[in-house]
């Protein structure tokens, strides 16, 4: 380990600067919030502020001390290593945990309730009783909606609504609802999932009242003028759908002169924004009580928020880089089937790739409090990737007509392959929308988004 690779670094949710030993509860608190969280290091002997290195007296000394004051203070028992860093005639401590198969770890002193800490950003946050539960889920690989619901019979989901939504995808059976998890055996009888209820409960919001989407068009960049709000409570594959039309009813669009063509443009491409809207309601804590997932608009972002920090053993520098830990399974199965989803881990990704190609900032990844929060810029700051051939194409959708693969590669001149890479691409991108049952419907069709 480099001191000067840690040094270029800020504090955050896996690194914490500290000047000595002299008060060791706050390292014990990062070191139990590090092993719960994601992982981390801390390191002793730099000043947190100016990150001036000031080293450590008797290092050999204070690494001692240290390692009885995490045994003997710390339960489950925490081993963290423990390494001294040369830096030029001084030498610091560097303390590093890695997320554990043991948590959730606490203060022995404070005990299994109280002493338990999460890292959020760079502070220590005494977990509340639904993180503590997280934590042992994760431990356990167990999902939230995965669990039965033994008070409520298979009768209290909609299946005729689940059946019209699911049949285009798969053969709906009873065992289906079974393989998706949307219902369960519990004492000899099927019953639904917390999934379940969530997805397709009739009467899901009595036990759920957090369950829906508030989105809203705010006047400015504020939210102090509220122009135009939706309280979206369908049914959360339909509610996901209904949040982006009313996204995409507020986007600004504008037109562009390309050459001797005219482009029309949206302020924000459409599939970043539907992208946000699945992630934010797969990913959702819906154990958490007091507000629903919230889609803002403002004249100069967009605002997707969902109750839940990042799953434990997440930062957000590892899902920019498309590693994901689903914490909703079978909300994320039913939604994967229903083709609202691809792949785990690449939405982050392709939210980014599109706001790049059209000129925009990467999306802004924040954990504020306990929500997570995903916002979009409007503001260019480069000209949209799209090349002549993206112009011809979208020149041939000019007319507002729906044209297959075949068509389109007929026009440009490419191969039906080539041309079908470049139409999903500018599909992610938001210029194309696509038309059919699915990716691999063989009659599928493209037409303007």
């Amino acid at each position: 380990m480099r001191l000067v690779d840690l040094l270029k670094r800020h504090e955050g949710k896996t690194l914490e600067f500290k000047r000595d030993l002299s008060s060791p509860e706050g390292i014990l608190k990062t070191l139990v919030a590090f092993a719960n969280t994601a992982g981390g290091t801390v390191v002793i002997g730099v000043d947190d502020g100016s990150k001036s290195v000031r080293g450590m007296p008797d290092v050999l000394a204070a690494e001692e001390r240290l390692a009885s004051l995490v045994s003997d203070s710390i339960r489950p028992r925490l081993v963290p290593d423990i390494e001294v860093v040369p830096w030029r005639n001084l030498n610091v401590l560097a303390v590093q945990v890695y997320p554990s198969n043991t948590r959730p770890h606490y203060m022995e002193r404070l005990g299994p309730e109280a002493g338990v800490f999460i890292r959020v950003g760079s502070t220590n946050r005494r977990a509340e009783a639904l993180q503590i539960d997280e934590l042992k889920r994760w431990n356990r690989m167990d999902s939230f909606d995965e669990q039965a619901i033994p008070d409520l019979k298979s009768e209290a989901l909609d299946f005729r609504v689940a059946s019209e939504l699911l049949a285009p995808y798969r053969q709906v059976t009873a065992q289906a609802w079974s393989t998706l998890r949307v219902t369960t055996e519990h004492q000899g009888r099927q019953v639904p999932t917390i999934g379940g209820l969530l997805l397709f409960g009739k009467d899901r919001l009595a036990r759920f009242p957090d369950a829906w989407i508030q989105a809203g068009r705010f006047a400015g960049t504020t939210r102090t003028r509220l122009a135009d709000s939706a309280e979206i409570r369908s049914f959360l594959p339909q509610a996901a759908e209904e949040a982006i039309a009313f996204a995409r009813k507020h986007l600004t669009h504008e037109s562009v002169i390309e050459g001797v063509r005219r482009q029309e443009r949206w302020s924000v491409p459409l599939v970043a924004i539907r992208e946000a809207i699945m992630n934010a309601v797969v990913h959702a804590d819906y154990a958490q009580q007091g507000s629903p997932i919230r889609l803002a608009l403002f004249d100069d972002r967009i605002e997707i928020e969902n109750p839940g920090l990042l799953p434990f053993g997440l930062t957000i520098e590892d899902i920019r880089q498309g590693v994901s830990k689903l914490r909703n399974r079978v909300i994320g199965r039913v939604f994967h089937e229903l083709h609202l989803i691809e792949q785990w881990g690449s939405g982050i990704q392709r939210m980014t790739s599109a706001c790049q190609e059209a000129g925009l900032d990467a999306p802004k990844l924040e954990e504020i409090g306990t929500h997570f929060r995903l916002t979009i810029s409007n503001a260019r700051v480069g000209r949209p990737l799209m090349d002549e051939t993206d112009q011809r194409i979208l020149a041939l959708f000019g007319d507002g007509g729906a044209r297959s693969t075949a068509a389109v590669a007929q026009h440009v001149g490419l191969s039906q392959r080539a041309t079908l890479t470049r139409l999903k691409s500018m599909t992610a991108r938001g210029l194309l929308a696509e038309i059919g049952t699915g990716p691999h419907d063989p009659k599928r069709q493209y037409v303007l988004a």
